[in-house]
């Protein structure tokens, strides 16, 4: 069973059997989110070693005993969280994203999308775990393609559709596939879609201009091009979100409703990016 993820520093970290087999070296050094979280002071990869282990060992991951009940909130305004709060008052009625051990998954389950999403970063290829499959299934998740694990959002996104749900939202780390899913919504009976673009670091240029186009809300993790584009509304400083259309503003504004925090609401030009908490 071999499972890659993008994480902690945008290393690309391989997972055999429950192990960590391969741990490349971080293109960032420092994120203050992963200080504040974790105490890391610097990316190495012997610390994205021991953070994957913790995850493994702490919530399941690429294992059979995966854990998707009972997160907290990682972070205030993440993309599993914005999508827990909208589906849970009907701002969306259905997600598309993924989960080690299944790929795409489609649901209308809130508790699920935030149990998939709290600890996971940039999947990029899993395998078919079904033990995890199943515990999906009995949470109302529909796995796009079981026997293989596919991510694939492009397809997911079709698929919600096709099971006529009409608000749908859907994570993506590809600008060609958000651009892909935007005239697809043309195709579609009704249907309409959130694209949320996920997991960043590193975007192109040209695929951070496509992303802007195409997405509602972004992640700005590590992207240097993505913190010049200018947003409807901000959250977060450090790894911001942020909305680009009204469709976007408005779903992160359901979320700021539900965040166990105080809150400074306030017009000034965007985006707001303090030198010291950016990612370096």
């Amino acid at each position: 069973m071999r499972h890659v993820m993008e994480m902690v520093g945008n290393a690309r970290v391989v997972v055999e059997n429950g192990k960590v087999v391969e741990v490349s070296e971080p293109e960032i050094k420092w994120c203050s989110l992963f200080e504040k979280a974790r105490g890391i002071k610097e990316i190495t990869p012997e610390k994205i070693k021991e953070n994957m282990e913790f995850r493994i060992e702490k919530f399941g991951l690429f294992t059979p005993n995966r854990l998707l009940d009972d997160f907290e909130d990682f972070v205030g305004f993440g993309a599993s969280e914005t999508m827990m709060s909208g589906l849970e008052h009907g701002i969306i009625d259905a997600s598309v994203s993924v989960c080690d051990g299944a790929g795409t998954v489609i649901t209308a389950n809130p508790s699920l999308v935030q149990g998939m999403g709290a600890r996971m970063s940039g999947l990029v290829e899993t395998s078919p775990i079904p033990e995890t499959i199943q515990k999906i299934k009995d949470r109302d998740g529909m796995v796009l393609d079981e026997k293989t694990a596919v991510i694939d959002s492009l397809a997911g996104a079709k698929k919600a559709a096709e099971l006529g749900y009409q608000k749908i939202a859907v994570t993506t780390t590809n600008a060609k596939t958000a651009a892909a899913i935007r005239n697809f919504e043309k195709e579609t009976d009704g249907a309409s879609f959130v694209i949320i673009g996920v997991h960043t670091t590193g975007l192109s240029g040209e695929d951070s201009k496509t992303m802007a186009e195409n997405a509602d809300i972004i992640t700005l993790c590590a992207s240097r091009c993505l913190r010049d584009v200018t947003p409807l509304l901000q959250v977060g400083t450090s790894v911001p979100l942020i909305a680009l259309t009204q469709a976007g503003k408005e779903l992160l504004l359901e979320r700021a409703k539900y965040v166990n925090a105080s809150l400074l609401v306030n017009t000034m030009p965007l985006p707001y990016l303090p030198e010291q908490k950016q990612p370096r």
